[in-house]
């Protein structure tokens, strides 16, 4: 629900202030309120658990005497100010929000009946010696708490209604404390702390103080950690921060060795769990073969002590220990089996082969055509190489079976 303030107020509007604190207009005279000059903070914050601000108990070690509750027997001063904070501490913001819903006529609603002893925003603000932006976000959060049937509509309360209040645990599901709550940005802040269980306002303040924010992280293990879940969440749905990230990671050496190692851990434990799961295992040659079953248990057994591991716990020996146990039965087995064994030193000289292709069709005959680079140990090695390939060429034709 959109309110506009009343663009016929003319009333000038003082500076706004900084968010702690709010006015205190006296509990027993509702009416009143404060000059233009008088000042803001005379109440409690408006954060704080409960919606109460801790205070230490400073009358612990009073006489008996001094705890009487009789009104009488005190200054009428004291015991106005203490009905305000007992109004406080039970309802936190409901109280203040209540003098705004009775005393506030925001723009275009007709003055007529009670509505005309009330005032505009803007001249509730001057009276009061705040911003109308104040004003007008406890108006707000009166408005949504009237929607949702926990209080009365402002059409049914006149200035100076008293009325039971929800309790002080609920204000601040339904007001925000600061501009940001209302942007984009503060809606998806909002949302994101609601959905974690937490206060909104909690998250803005995070957000609204990042100095603040990278401090806690610098000097809480606990901070930290939770930083590095959080970013790492947010990563899965920003390629913009991977990248960033990535960059980061690829321009700092310490960093780019722990990825690396990592990388080598994650690799080792995949191995591991592709026989697991999948039922097949990679010779040291690279074909892909079914994993016999002396394998798979024992990758099964070194899985099952690599997923108990907590997230505290080193994984790196652990990896390298199965992934050598079973790299070694894998190679024990396939020299057991004679069919296997004749396909591995195939695959094996199928990838030497490949290799050794590819570099030499990355050597350009027109660098060989100019002097300057010559140097008759180049001439050598490939006479040498070529006598190597003639001998391999020889022993394949011989090895070839017999043409039919």
């Amino acid at each position: 629900m959109t309110i506009a303030l009343d663009p016929s107020d003319t009333t000038p509007t003082p500076a706004d202030e900084p968010e702690e604190g709010f006015w205190v207009p006296g509990a027993a005279e509702p009416q009143a309120a404060p000059g233009p000059g008088a000042p803001e903070e005379a109440g409690a914050p408006e954060e704080g658990p409960g919606g109460v601000a801790p205070v230490e108990d400073a009358g612990a070690g009073e006489d008996a005497e001094d705890a009487s509750a009789d009104p009488a027997d005190h200054d009428p001063v004291v015991v106005r100010d203490a009905r305000d904070f007992g109004v406080y501490a039970r309802t936190g913001g409901w109280a203040f929000a209540l003098k705004v819903a009775r005393s506030v006529r925001p723009g275009g609603q007709p003055a007529e009946g009670a509505a005309a002893r009330k005032v505009s925003a803007r001249a509730f603000a001057a009276l009061a010696g705040c911003s109308a932006e104040r004003v007008m976000r406890y108006y707000k959060a009166w408005d949504m708490a009237a929607d949702d049937g926990l209080v009365p509509q402002f059409e049914v309360l006149e200035p100076g209604a008293e009325i039971d209040l929800p309790d002080a645990d609920v204000w601040l599901s339904y007001y925000a404390s600061r501009n940001s709550a209302s942007s984009v940005r503060g809606q998806a802040i909002s949302a994101a702390a609601e959905a974690e269980g937490i206060r909104p306002t909690k998250a803005l303040e995070v957000a609204e103080n990042p100095t603040a924010l990278r401090a806690a992280i610098l000097a809480d293990p606990g901070t930290a950690e939770a930083a590095r879940g959080a970013l790492l969440d947010r990563m899965k749905e920003d390629p913009a921060l991977q990248t960033e990230m990535a960059r980061a990671i690829a321009r700092t050496d310490d960093l780019k060795k722990a990825v690396a190692s990592e990388a080598k851990v994650a690799d080792r434990i995949g191995y591991v769990r592709q026989i697991v799961e999948n039922g097949q295992v990679k010779t040291p040659a690279g074909q892909t073969v079914e994993a016999p079953a002396e394998v798979r248990a024992e990758a099964e057994r070194h899985l099952s002590l690599l997923d108990e591991l907590d997230d505290s716990e080193e994984a790196g020996e652990w990896a390298g220990e199965a992934y050598e146990s079973v790299r070694g039965l894998v190679a024990r087995a396939v020299e057991e089996d004679p069919a296997l064994r004749v396909q591995e030193r195939r695959t094996r000289f199928y990838s030497s082969l490949q290799k050794a292709t590819k570099v030499f069709e990355e050597l350009t005959l027109d660098e060989v055509m100019e002097e300057e680079i010559y140097e008759e140990d180049m001439l050598q090695r490939l006479e040498a190489l070529q006598e190597a390939i003639g001998s391999c060429i020889a022993a394949l034709r011989k090895a070839a079976p017999a043409a039919s």
